[in-house]
This record gives C-alpha cells, structure tokens and sequence, in this order.
C-alpha cells in the first residue's frame, strides 16, 4: 500500500484549510436572508462561472471519467459535446425567466401555474435526489482513498461533511462561489499536471499513447447506428442534452447561481463559461484514463493484481487513484487528491445551502411562518444547512453497510427526478395547460420511467417477457420527459375543446 510523503500532507492540509477559512471570511457578508441565499445578487460572472463548472464536475466524475475511459472508449465524453446547445437555450431562455420571476426557489412559478402540488412535488424530489447525491459523492470520495491509503472511510466522511458544513453554514451563497471558484482552479491545475506527467512516464514517450490507443480504438465516440437500445453516438447525446437542459432548466442549484450574478449578462456569461469550461476538462479526463490503459498495457506488472481483478469485473475506478499515489512525485500526489477533495466539496457545498434555501423558501414560509422575521429566517437557514448536512454524512455512512438499498434508493430519487424537466416544460411551452393536464402527464410519465427502468431487470416476472424495454437506460430520461410533456400537452387541448363545446 502506496504511503504519502510529508509534502503531500501538507499540501492536502493547506488546502483543506484555505478552503474552510475563505468560506468563513464571508461570515460577516453572509447574514441576512437576501446575502445567504443570493449573495445580494452582486457576484461577477466569472466567478460563479467557474462555480456553475465545479458543480458538473463532483468527485463522481473526476474518478468515473478516466476510469470509463480506462475500460472502453470516449463515448460518454459525447455527454459533453451536448453543452453548447443547452447553454444557448438556458441563455436564451431559462435565465431571464428566472431572473424577471424574482423568486429564488427554482420550483416556486410551478405553484403558480399548477398548484401547491407542482410545487411541493417538485422540490421533494429535488431534495431526495440531493440527500442520494451527498451520500454518494462522499462515500465515493471515501472509498479510493481508504483502498489506496489505508485511511477509515467513516473518518473521511465525517471530516469532509463537517468542513464543508461549517463553511457552507457560515459563509452561504457567496462563500459558496468563491470557495467552488478556488476548487475548480485546484482541480483544473490537477487534472492538467496529470495529464501532462502520465504520457511523459511512458517507456516509449507521448507517442506511444496515440499509438497503442488508436490500435484498440480507445478514442472512439461510440456507433453511429441509429438504434436506441445501445449506447450510440446519438443516444448519449441526446441523453445529454435533456440532462443538461434539466440542470439549467429546473435544478435549484444552477438557478440560485443565476440570481446570485449581479446582472443578466453576468448570468449568461456563468453558464457560458461553467459549460464551455467542463468540454475541454471532460476531455481532458477522458484522455488520462487512456493515458491509463496505454500505461498499464505497456506496463501490467505496475499495477496490483487485485486492482487487475477489479478491472476485470468491469470496475476500473480505481485506477487512477493508484496511479496519482503510486506514480506522481510528492506534492503533485498532495495536489491531485486535494483535487479530488474539491470536486466532492465543490459539489455538497452546492447542495447544502440549496437545500437550506428551499427548506425555508418552500416549507417553512410557504406553510409554517409566511410572515417571519428575517432572525427567524436566518435560523432557519442555518439549521437547514446543519441539518442537511448531518443527513448527506449519514447517508454517506449507511452506504458502507447497505450499499443494496441505498442504491435502490438513488435509482427510486432519479425516477422521480426524471419528472420534473417534463413539468417544467409543460409550464414553460403551453400557456393553456392546467393541473389536471400537469397531474396526468406526471403521473403517466413517471409510469413510463418505472416500466423502462425495472422491465430489463430481474424483477420483472417472466410471464411478462414481451413488455421488456427495447430501450437503452440513457433513454429513460429523454422518453419520460416526452411522455409528460405530451400527455399534458394532449390533455390540455382536449380539455380545451371540451370547453369551448
């Protein structure tokens, strides 16, 4: 087992530090309800830029990226190629819709045009999915680093939820974005200190990569068939797209950061740069994990047999983490897991202070205390942020145990998700669509999601064989967001020509 030397500690501590200290500063800037939750919407552009860039790329993808790469080929990174045009609609569309709303609940205009429901139903599945996504990303942060470094797993979370609760509670929205903008610049100086050392390391030199991953088509982008029961160019890209338009469209923590931007340009010039940001970085990831395959190729022995043994059974996650500790010199190794550490903060941060904001936007204002004061407001602000927090490191906790029904769990929150771009759309495109068209369409969509997600699997019963999915999973959320948006759309109309008989 690879151990770190001094210099790597220190690296990661002062990071670890700086990053608690610059949240902390804003203590004094942070308090009032406006300052906590939309940094008096003063924030420049690139700032919150770089933060919108450091919420895509969570500890998930800075492990999962390289190691997909490592396993097959630049497919997923078609994912990416995606962003462009969602930006251009988010810009087009989706921030000035919410910036002239003024309200800085994400899901606070779906009340308005389709009742309390629309609303509640919106923001639960926003914070269940939010609650899975904390757990997961510090369980997985967690998990390389006690294989690699012999570090307790529980102690990793722990410490991480605590560090990034207290900033989070401390400095709110703005410590927020300053924090995410410091992480994203660790991160990107990480991922390119790697990216330049890996091809450096190898017996035959950088052209040795280019050679022996063209031999096994690593940098293919997948089929271009036109079928939608594998993972082709044009289903990830689709996949992609109504993933992305969903983030910008409906997700609390893309439009807290739109209010946050001290104007509508501001506001456009985040999206276009956390987008345009996350291409070129994605790639970047996807090149060091076939950097990765190149390497251990050329090199079997290098890499121990039960990180082999894992790659056999079809995970290679963990690769890369071996390679940072095992290969690179003192104080990259420090740089490059404090990356790793930024991704996941970056990214619960995020989901702390908008979890905190909707609980007293959305619950305790909308039903409890519509006319309390901004000191009531303020604590719940802060207990939110606690409490959420202390919710994210339990999860992450429950996950070393039950991994089983936690995963079940995340597949049950991403189901629910998958209904909301579908509702918003609904709202957003047909001026004539009431509750009763909303309220169908979600629940045929969210039918549609759980007959695509569960028929392919062991649990559907054999007697009802011919009703599998034809489709692949990346459809689940594109076909259940068509499937709400027409229903409601059709329902509408007939409605409408009822009426008017």
């Amino acid at each position: 087992m690879p151990s770190l030397p001094t210099l790597d500690f220190i690296v990661i501590a002062a990071y670890l530090a700086g990053v608690v200290g610059l949240g902390c500063y804003f203590l004094r800037r942070s308090r009032g309800t406006e300052a906590f939750t939309a940094a008096k919407r003063s924030m420049p552009g690139w700032a919150v830029g770089l933060s919108v860039f450091g919420t895509y790329l969570s500890s998930i993808s800075f492990l999962a990226l390289p190691g997909k790469a490592f396993m097959a080929n630049w497919n997923p990174f078609v994912f990416s190629l995606s962003l462009p045009l969602a930006a251009w609609v988010a810009t087009r569309f989706f921030v000035p819709f919410y910036r002239d709303g003024g309200g800085i609940s994400a899901y606070e205009h779906l009340e308005h045009r389709f009742g309390t429901w629309a609303r509640v139903y919106a923001t639960l599945c926003y914070l269940l999915t939010q609650v899975a996504r904390m757990g997961a990303v510090m369980y997985l942060l967690g998990l390389p680093l006690q294989a690699l470094l012999g570090w307790d797993i529980r102690w990793i979370i722990v410490v991480t939820g605590v560090l990034t609760t207290l900033y989070t509670c401390l400095g709110g929205i703005e410590g927020v974005i300053w924090t995410d903008a410091i992480q994203s610049i660790v991160l990107i100086a990480g991922a390119v200190s790697c990216a330049v050392l890996l091809p450096l390391d190898l017996p035959e030199g950088p052209s040795q990569l280019f050679r022996v991953a063209a031999e096994h088509h690593k940098f293919s982008l997948g089929s271009f068939g036109l079928g939608l029961g594998e993972s082709t160019f044009w289903v990830v890209l689709i996949y992609g797209l109504f993933i992305n338009l969903q983030n910008f469209g409906i997700d609390q923590n893309y439009i807290q950061r739109y209010h946050a931007a001290r104007s509508r340009r501001e506001a456009d010039k985040s999206v276009w740069l956390g987008a345009m940001l996350y291409v070129p970085v994605s790639a970047m990831f996807f090149f060091i994990g076939t950097g990765l395959f190149v390497y251990y190729t050329a090199q079997p022995e290098r890499l121990p047999a039960e990180i082999w043994q894992q790659v056999a059974a079809g995970k290679g996650d963990n690769v890369f983490p071996y390679f940072i500790v095992d290969r690179l010199p003192a104080g990259v190794t420090g740089l490059l897991i404090a990356a790793i550490f930024a991704a996941a903060m970056s990214t619960l941060s995020t989901s702390l202070n908008c979890a905190a904001t909707l609980t007293l936007s959305d619950f305790y204002k909308r039903f409890l205390r519509p006319r309390a004061s901004e000191r009531e407001s303020m604590l719940v602000l802060y207990g939110g942020t606690l409490g959420w927090g202390v919710i994210g490191v339990a999860t992450a906790l429950a996950m070393i145990r039950v991994q089983s029904a936690l995963d079940a769990w995340w597949e049950l929150a991403s189901i629910f998700s998958g209904g909301m771009l579908g509702l918003f759309l609904l709202g957003f495109i047909s001026r004539r669509a009431r509750s009763p068209a909303a309220a169908t369409g979600v629940v045929l969509g969210v039918l549609v999601i759980l007959w695509m997600t569960f028929s392919p699997t062991s649990t559907w019963p054999e007697s009802l064989a011919m009703f599998r999915s034809p489709f692949h999973g990346f459809m689940i959320t594109v076909i259940g967001t068509l499937a709400i948006l027409l229903v409601g759309l059709l329902v509408s109309r007939a409605v409408g020509r009822r009426g008017r008989v």
